[in-house]
């Protein structure tokens, strides 16, 4: 099966702001993009990247993303910003961490490109809610050029995903979080943490479970939230995907109702930690039983 749906949307997309109005931002963003969507697509390709190049390519791209539209985190929902070189450090880490959170949770059909487009759709509101049309209209290229590739993947996996694709996917979402955040004042920082908290939660708990058994976090498993899931209530590969989407909607559409609150905001992310932990155990147990 062709792990090479990433370039449809890789291209897709460029092919849309070729003829966008705002033609400068977006042929930047793509080529900033377009670094960390080859380290994933020569994964797929040839398999022969090692994680330490690819997370190079992925800092990278953050980098250019800095240089080429401004996109730093300066302002992190607290009563001072960060000094400028410990927002570039931070700013690559949390780019970096982005793009392979969307890609450890690429387990099941529709799985990671239905929180993608769900993610998107809520930036769009965003975007749209505070009059930044730049970024709604590359969202929204994004989010089209996603909704093709889904229809593919989803439910059959006539397609799939691939390295190349969530990596491309998770650079967008992030940039655009990133710009939204900084740009204007009522998106609070905690706003982008909470609607990408499933993934980013994901990627935390599975380094920290590797850890904890003396193991490398970049090392692979099968112990995520969706291969429990599957392993223990719905035996099915679509199933789980809806399953999975089902408990992270909530905690990716509602903030849109308070996404200058910084305090609720908080609060929904440590929400959805609790309700991640007890199910992952409770699912836990009933394994070992």
């Amino acid at each position: 099966m062709p792990r090479a749906g990433g370039i449809g949307i890789f291209c897709g997309s460029a092919l849309i702001c070729a003829y966008a109005d705002y033609i400068p931002f977006t042929l930047f963003f793509l080529f900033a993009g377009f670094i960390t969507f080859a380290a994933g697509l020569i994964e797929d390709l040839k398999g022969t990247l090692s994680p330490k190049t690819r997370l190079l390519m992925q800092s990278l791209s953050a980098l250019l993303g800095m240089i080429l539209f401004n996109a730093y985190i300066v302002d992190i929902g607290i009563s001072w910003q960060l000094p400028l070189v410990i927002s570039i450090f931070f700013t690559i880490f949390a780019v970096a961490g982005s793009i392979n959170a969307v890609n450890i949770i690429d387990g099941f059909n529709g799985l990671a490109s239905g929180i993608a487009i769900m993610v998107l759709m809520s930036l769009s509101i965003c975007a749209y809610m505070v009059g930044d049309t730049e970024i709604l209209y590359v969202n929204l290229v994004v989010f089209c050029a996603s909704l093709g590739f889904f229809v593919l993947n989803f439910p059959k996996g006539k397609i799939f995903l691939g390295d190349g694709g969530a990596y491309f996917l998770g650079f967008c979402i992030v940039e655009i979080a990133i710009l939204l955040s900084q740009r204007h004042e009522q998106v609070s920082s905690w706003f982008v943490l909470c609607i990408m908290i499933y993934p980013v939660y994901e990627v935390l708990f599975s380094a920290f479970r590797r850890k904890k058994k003396g193991l490398s976090p970049l090392y692979p498993d099968k112990m995520h939230l969706h291969t429990v899931i599957f392993r223990k209530i719905t035996k099915n590969n679509y199933k789980t995907s809806v399953l999975v989407w089902i408990i992270a909607a909530p905690f990716i559409f509602i903030p849109l109702l308070y996404m200058w609150h910084t305090k609720l905001l908080a609060a929904t992310v440590l929400l959805f930690i609790f309700f991640y932990n007890f199910i992952y155990f409770r699912l836990a147990r009933l394994r070992k039983r």
